[in-house]
């Protein structure tokens, strides 16, 4: 069962790096975020 969970906990965080990462410039400052912390986000998310 770790196995499944972490594997879609990796799925979950290469999914919002992906959606964070479309986003434009602008976007990301709208939601207080920087494409540096871009990783950092996904993680919480998770």
């Amino acid at each position: 069962m770790n196995i499944i969970e972490n594997y879609r906990n990796w799925r979950r965080y290469r999914e919002t790096v992906s959606e964070l990462s479309r986003l434009s410039n602008r976007h990301l400052a709208d939601l207080g975020i920087n494409r540096g912390e871009i990783p950092s986000v996904a993680r919480r998310a998770i």
